[in-house]
C-alpha cells in the first residue's frame, strides 16, 4: 500500500513521518513543494506516474489566514489550483485523495458544533480558497474523503501552542482573546485518523464512504483556555489576561465559535476521538 503525502514539511506532513515507523505495512511517499509542485499539473502527474500511489494526502495548503488577505491570488493558486490538480491525477492513476480542510469555512454564527450538513460561509480569503477548492475536489474525483479540522498544533511546524511558549520565554504578560470558542487538533492525532481511514478503504476498495468528514479532538474551549492549559502542562509561569476579540483586531475575521461534531467520522470508522486536553498533556 502506498500513501503519497504532499507538503511533507508541514505540521501535518511532519506528523505524517513522526507516525510513520508505527506503520510498516505502509510505504510513505513524502514529498515537499520542491519535488512536487501541487500547482503545476503536470509535475504532479510525473509524481503520481513514478510512485503509483494507493492514496494521496494532501497535507500541502495555504495556512496563512491574515496573509491571504493581501495575496489571494497566491492563496487561491495553492488552496484551489492545487487541489483541483490532485483530485485530476488521483482521477487519472485511480489514486484515492485524502484533502484537509478548515473549520473556517463556517461564519461562526452557530452555538452547537458544526456538521458536515451545515452550510458554509466563509468571511475571509482564507476560508473560502480552502471551500472552493473541496468544490473543485468534488467536481473532478468522486473516490474523495475531504477531512475538516480546527486549531491544528503539535511539536512540529508553527502553531498556537509553539508561539505561546515563545513569547511566555520573551515576556512577563500575555493577552488572549476568551471570546472564541473551537477545538484544539493535535496533528499527531489526526495524522492517526488518516492512516486509519486508508488502511480502512485500502481493505474495502468498493466502499461507499466517501465524502466530507470532521475531525478535531474531543472538547471545547477558548484561546485564552488553550493558552492556560499549554502553561499548566509546560509549568510556566506567567500573567495571562483574557481580552477580547476587539481588542485584537486581525486582517481576517475569526469564526467566533467553530465547534466541529466528529460523529459521522468515528461511526463510519470506529475511531476513538481523545480530548483535547489529553492530547495537549501528552505532547
Amino acid at each position: 500500500m502506498v500513501v503519497l503525502v504532499t507538503g511533507a514539511n508541514g505540521q501535518l506532513g511532519q506528523a505524517l513521518q513522526f507516525i510513520a515507523p508505527n506503520h510498516p505495512e505502509i510505504q510513505f511517499v513524502f514529498c515537499d513543494s520542491t519535488s512536487l509542485d501541487i500547482t503545476n499539473l503536470n509535475n504532479v502527474e510525473q509524481n503520481f506516474k513514478q510512485h503509483k500511489p494507493d492514496f494521496c494526502i494532501n497535507a500541502a495548503a495555504y495556512t496563512a489566514v491574515d496573509k491571504a488577505e493581501s495575496e489571494p491570488e497566491k492563496a487561491h493558486l495553492i488552496n484551489v489550483v492545487g487541489a483541483k490538480n490532485l483530485a485530476e491525477a488521483c482521477k487519472k492513476f485511480d489514486t484515492i485523495l485524502l484533502h484537509i480542510s478548515t473549520d473556517f469555512l463556517f461564519d461562526g454564527t452557530k452555538d452547537s458544533p458544526y456538521t458536515e450538513e451545515d452550510t458554509p460561509n466563509p468571511t475571509g480569503v482564507y476560508g473560502q480558497t480552502k471551500l472552493d477548492g473541496e468544490k473543485a475536489i468534488q467536481e473532478t474525483f468522486d473516490k474523495h474523503f475531504i477531512i475538516r479540522t480546527s486549531w491544528v498544533y503539535s511539536q512540529f511546524g508553527n502553531n498556537f501552542m509553539k508561539t505561546m511558549l515563545r513569547l511566555a520565554s520573551e515576556r512577563d504578560k500575555l493577552s488572549v482573546v476568551n471570546d472564541q470558542i473551537g477545538t484544539p487538533t493535535h496533528a499527531v492525532d489526526l495524522a492517526e485518523v488518516l492512516v486509519k481511514i486508508s488502511t480502512s478503504i485500502f481493505h474495502l476498495p468498493s466502499s461507499n464512504l466517501f465524502g466530507i468528514y470532521n475531525f478535531s479532538n474531543e472538547g471545547q474551549c477558548s484561546w485564552y483556555d488553550f493558552a492556560k492549559k499549554i502553561f499548566e502542562f509546560n509549568n510556566v509561569k506567567i500573567n495571562l489576561e483574557p481580552i477580547p476579540t476587539t481588542s485584537f483586531p486581525t486582517p481576517a475575521k475569526r469564526p467566533a465559535f467553530s465547534v466541529l461534531d466528529k460523529t459521522k467520522l468515528k461511526n463510519a470508522f470506529r475511531i476513538e476521538v481523545k480530548h483535547w486536553g489529553e492530547s495537549l498533556k501528552n505532547t
